[in-house]
């Protein structure tokens, strides 16, 4: 695929701002040292699905405040002749105490707020169906950094030292992530020699450990120890789900996403209602587009509430919800020239790490793997490093919801990787974490790179806005004023965030040209794409 990014590369980069990385391999995330150890791998002669795999359990290591081993994951991968999903999210304790639940209200921390951590089970089945190094090969990097220490970089600093506050009636947490309450500082060599202990005994039992083994003993113990829900049979009877990537068409490229229960429903309803707008005919900067994308969002999100749930409990007619009539018809009701006052339930925010892997042959990995918020429940299993997600908060308390809260039942989650494709070949794998700004800033990369032909990185480099409910939005400062005219005079409710705000996302980006991969890192977090 040739690209022609002259109009973008002068005319979008600020001053001073990243160029799109290029090379025939190429690994970009959110953390330098764990987009190195993925590059370490593949001149090690890995596939992509190694080098993601290698990247994913770095992350685990190096940013411990958005995932961690007790993390859920996502995964949509092409392996040089097709497309693959991979469902890693665990089910709820088969024994849940739903009355008292409902009596008390759904939790974010503690062990009420856990769910079976599936992102090692991710790790397994990638590299058992795409993997060729050796799976201590590829656990071996995070390995040394946990244990040899690493230095912390700035955003995990912040997000660590935040943590300590909300965890501090958390003993196991505070004995793990500080040093006599402390955090680390920005640049400070930190180790974390149980974690590494924990990396050891996943890579020489290939996961077993983990859900049937020395691990799964202990989560079990301490959840006994504490009253809680979850017991070693929960972890013992968790799969990752092989599944099928939901897509529809924008542009000339298929936009494909996890289907339920995960949020890639809000991004493909968006996207194909946008396609039907004609986004390709605005200006990339024309607050009419901003106004058509916005709409389309809020119609995402509307449907995503709906629908999304455990795929067990998902009705069989919820995919029509991207049939063409479909779209064709909330396409229709999008008004050009005002704001809708649409009931819309934003998803809560949530902390995440997103990675994607390329390799010269052409496969490609687009991974996401997360905590939900932060380090997580706060419940740390003592002598492990293993902090447990608190993915349960993603459940709703309405009986008759496919999403309401019951035992051994998988929650709506946040977390998507993006994938597009041309002509059935790998387009381009991407992802922007950070809760409620994932589908919405799929769609906006989406715009700019495949209607206006913009190169990754000043993609990712523009002003966001972000949905926040009915006619409120939100934007980044530096969107241009005249554009926050013209949507207020549309009838949104404008508001402009500060010059530190963080909240609208984090994007990593592989587009495949025609000989190689061109990359894009964002400059909202610490991390970088790498190529060779």
């Amino acid at each position: 695929m040739t690209v022609d990014f002259s109009r973008s590369l002068p005319e979008h980069a600020r001053p001073g701002a990243r160029m799109p990385v290029m090379g025939r391999s190429l690994v970009a995330t959110g953390q330098p040292l764990a987009a190195q150890v993925g590059l370490d791998i593949l001149n090690l002669g890995g596939t992509a699905a190694d080098a993601a795999i290698a990247t994913a359990a770095a992350l685990t290591v190096v940013e411990p405040t958005a995932n961690g081993l007790g993390s859920d994951a996502f995964a949509i991968s092409w392996d040089g002749h097709r497309l693959h999903g991979l469902n890693a999210s665990g089910r709820s304790p088969r024994s849940l105490d739903i009355d008292r639940l409902r009596r008390e209200g759904v939790p974010r921390l503690g062990w009420d707020s856990v769910t079976v951590p599936g992102c090692v089970s991710a790790w397994v089945s990638l590299w058992k169906s795409q993997g060729t190094l050796p799976l201590d090969a590829l656990l071996a990097p995070a390995i040394e950094l946990a244990r040899g220490g690493f230095p912390v970089s700035p955003q995990c600093a912040a997000g660590w030292k935040r943590s300590a506050a909300r965890f501090k009636e958390f003993p196991a947490w505070m004995a793990t992530f500080t040093s006599g309450g402390r955090t680390p500082r920005i640049g400070e060599c930190w180790t974390l020699p149980d974690h590494a202990r924990t990396l050891e005994l996943i890579a020489q039992t290939q996961g077993d450990a983990f859900y049937t083994g020395e691990l799964a003993q202990a989560i079990a113990t301490d959840a006994a120890a504490h009253d809680a829900s979850l017991t070693f049979a929960d972890l013992q009877m968790h799969q990752p789900l092989e599944v099928a990537p939901w897509s529809v068409a924008f542009g000339d490229v298929r936009l494909h996403e996890m289907p339920p229960n995960c949020q890639g429903l809000a991004a493909l309803v968006a996207a194909g209602v946008l396609d039907r707008l004609d986004p390709a005919s605005y200006d990339p900067e024309d607050p009419a587009l901003l106004h058509l994308q916005i709409e389309s969002m809020k119609i995402g999100f509307a449907t995503a509430s709906a629908f999304v749930a455990d795929p067990d409990h998902v009705d069989d007619t919820t995919g029509q919800c991207i049939a063409t009539d479909t779209l064709d018809r909330l396409a229709d009701s999008v008004d050009a020239s005002a704001a809708a006052d649409r009931s819309v339930d934003v998803p809560k925010w949530s902390s995440t790490v997103y990675l994607c892997a390329a390799d010269a042959t052409g496969r490609a990995v687009s991974f996401i793997q997360s905590n939900y918020e932060g380090f997580g429940s706060g419940v740390v299993i003592p002598g492990t490093g293993i902090a447990m997600q608190n993915r349960a908060a993603g459940f709703i308390d309405k009986p008759g919801h496919p999403n309401d809260i019951a035992p051994g039942k998988r929650p709506f989650h946040t977390i998507i990787p993006g994938f597009t494709t041309r002509d059935g070949s790998p387009h381009m794998a991407f992802g922007v974490m950070g809760g409620p700004m994932q589908p919405q800033g799929h769609l906006q990369i989406l715009s700019r790179v495949v209607a206006h032909g913009w190169d990754p990185q000043a993609a990712i480099d523009a002003p966001r806005w972000r949905v926040e409910g009915s006619r409120r939005v939100c934007v980044e400062p530096d969107l241009p004023a005249r554009s926050i005219a013209a949507l207020e005079e549309l009838g949104h409710d404008v508001a402009r965030a500060g010059q530190r705000d963080v909240s609208f996302g984090g994007a990593q980006v592989a587009l495949r040209l025609d000989d190689c991969w061109c990359g894009g890192s964002d400059g909202r977090r610490d991390g970088h794409a790498v190529a060779r």
